[in-house]
């Protein structure tokens, strides 16, 4: 884009080559940092049970089927809150909802550290899990929404980039508690046994959450939307201060007009199976980004790595390091986004996921019994272990962020955070299903389970390229027009840099 060049959309008027002056770029970050600490949280909680899933199993005398609920049981609130989220969103405000996760969260955290029995711990388990998928809704829909169009995937993906953190805070928190306390089960503090302290350590990000809410200020588009442009505008000169607000405002109402006029006809209502064709995109999307299995590494690794001749200290260790490298894999891809595009990336990792969980299922096809225990005889061991990083790898730099960046930019304004929290609810009930679904079919068979998310792994790469469309360079309103033709996204762009 040219020094003169004055963006159309979302994105603000200034004189520099970016589009965007350094102080606004500051600005809109913290926001946007900020905004994704729900991320953290949606990291964090999910998958603080890792380290705690043995000890349960034993303290309570679960069997796999029950386990395996009781791991995924925050995954059913998790969809409940995604679904909720988007009209709760629409409806009273992002920073409200915001504030009812950080609740929530606390709540969940508390209850679940002093669980008396499974019964207990999963209701505490499904009431955080409501809280992670208002957050999964709500922090991309922010993000976005406070996002100038040409920072908007890179900032998009601090929503993925704080799960990550949040899952390598949450692995480690584990490991501390369960190595100073000499095993998960061992008593701790006060008389508790370790493995309730690592949810009862939850409740510290969880008021951070609710801080930070309260300090956030509200999305202008929903303020527009909601007929205060005095604060929109407020908000707008504090964002973007070197931007131009009257056009920004002019935009969202022009925007805000068409969206009701499209409402008449029908919102997410569609001809594919009674949805538009896009809402079917992002909740395929959503899907795929679970069925291939990395939640499985992130919910189980520790567990995983022990059944295979690992020992406990060793397995979370493990866990540990996988969880750093899914941090900087999130960071290179944050590098990209914006650079080479959404599909180019998305098809690469899905090739990386095919090849590696191809080989996991290998390795464990080869394990063997020795003395009563299962483990992976000769290289078979490290194999699996590169293998299961690759793995990471693979997804942490393509379907981890872009799939959020991709949410919260391809919908029509008009159903942008219903459209969100539907992909969210089916992105949580995939995800559910192959959490629960874990346990049992590992102790039936491990390479079957493997090469079932190599499968899918091989089928998100043709989906990709038949059907995603590629938003890369789009504002958020030049992305109602859906579905554009290969590279129309970058045509559109540079059409209206022309008229500018």
């Amino acid at each position: 884009m040219s020094k003169t060049t004055k963006p159309s959309g979302n994105g603000p008027s200034t004189g520099n080559q970016s589009g965007v002056a350094p102080g606004t770029n500051r600005k809109v970050i913290a926001l946007a940092i900020a905004g994704a600490f729900g991320g953290f949280l949606f990291g964090f909680d999910s998958s603080v049970i890792n380290g705690a899933v043995e000890a349960i199993k034993g303290q309570f005398g679960l069997t796999e089927a029950i386990t395996g609920f009781a791991v995924a049981s925050a995954l059913l609130g998790a969809a409940t809150g995604a679904f909720l989220g988007g009209r709760l969103a629409d409806r009273f405000g992002r920073i409200p909802v915001m504030l009812v996760g950080a609740i929530v969260f606390f709540a969940s955290s508390v209850g679940s550290g002093l669980a008396f029995g499974v019964v207990d711990l999963i209701v505490w388990r499904v009431l955080g899990g409501v809280g992670i998928g208002l957050a999964s809704v709500v922090a991309p829909a922010y993000i976005a929404e406070i996002s100038p169009r040409q920072m908007r995937g890179r900032l998009g993906s601090l929503q993925q980039l704080a799960i990550t953190i949040g899952i390598f805070a949450a692995l480690l928190s584990d490991a501390v508690f369960a190595t100073t306390a000499g095993g998960a089960s061992e008593i701790f503090w006060w008389g508790l046994e370790a493995w309730r302290w690592m949810f009862l350590v939850s409740a510290i990000p969880a008021l951070i959450y609710g801080v930070i809410a309260l300090l956030l200020p509200e999305s202008p588009r929903y303020l527009v939307l909601h007929d205060k442009e005095p604060k929109a505008r407020e908000v707008l000169a504090k964002v973007w201060p070197n931007g131009d607000v009257d056009r920004e405002i002019r935009d969202m109402k022009k925007s805000i007009d068409e969206d009701l006029k499209a409402k008449r006809t029908g919102t997410l209502r569609g001809p594919v199976f009674g949805l538009k064709p896009i809402v079917w995109i992002g909740i395929t999307l959503s899907v795929f980004q679970q069925f291939v299995g990395i939640n499985v590494i992130f919910y189980y690794s520790t567990t995983l790595w022990s059944a295979v001749g690992f020992e406990e200290s060793s397995s979370l260790a493990i866990s540990v390091a996988t969880s750093v490298t899914n941090i900087l894999v999130t960071l290179v891809a944050i590098a990209l986004v914006d650079r080479i595009g959404r599909r180019p990336i998305l098809l690469t990792g899905s090739i990386g996921m095919t090849v590696s969980l191809a080989t996991m299922a290998i390795a464990f096809s080869q394990s063997v019994m020795t003395d009563g225990e299962l483990a992976l005889p000769g290289a078979w061991g490290p194999i699996a272990l590169v293998a299961a990083n690759v793995f990471v790898i693979s997804f942490g730099a393509s379907w981890g962020p872009v799939v959020w960046v991709l949410l919260g930019e391809i919908f029509p304004n008009t159903i942008r955070a219903k459209a969100l929290g539907l992909a969210a609810a089916a992105q949580w009930i995939a995800n559910f299903l192959i959490t629960v679904t874990f346990p049992p079919m590992a102790a039936l068979s491990l390479p079957l389970t493997y090469g079932m998310y190599a499968l899918f792994a091989g089928l998100s790469f043709l989906f990709v390229l038949t059907k995603v469309p590629e938003t890369n360079g789009m504002s958020l309103d030049e992305a109602n027009t859906l579905l554009p033709p290969k590279n129309a996204a970058k045509k559109a762009a540079q059409k209206n840099t022309a008229r500018a």
